[in-house]
């Protein structure tokens, strides 16, 4: 697999993201590329994670308002398209909202 497909792999899904990150591990050339939307991807998954505890928990405090919560969910959705857009256009640019808290973050990705 290239470097471009691995990024790619890597915002879809965390299966995805696995896939991506043992096979970058065996690569002999490694690229920052890869690395950077790895770190990009991995924070997005996490966020998401959390968006979801929350959002479970003021549905079930508040739920008249569920409409609104359901749909902060979708935002980690929005950040994983504009993380493989960013891939397409070869930029190593951080993701909305989020990408620059997790840049240089996961020293084991390196």
């Amino acid at each position: 697999m290239n470097n471009k497909n691995l990024a790619i792999l890597s915002y879809i899904t965390i299966i995805g993201w696995l896939v991506a990150y043992f096979s970058y591990k065996k690569q002999h050339d490694k690229e920052a590329f890869v690395n950077y939307h790895l770190e990009q991807s991995l924070g997005v998954f996490i966020t998401s994670v959390i968006v979801s505890i929350i959002a479970g928990v003021l549905m079930s405090v508040v739920p008249s308002l569920s409409i609104i919560f359901s749909l902060l969910s979708l935002v980690p959705l929005i950040l994983l398209v504009l993380g493989i857009i960013n891939v397409v256009n070869d930029v190593e640019k951080p993701v909305p909202l989020i990408g620059q808290f997790f840049e240089n973050k996961f020293s084991f990705l390196q």
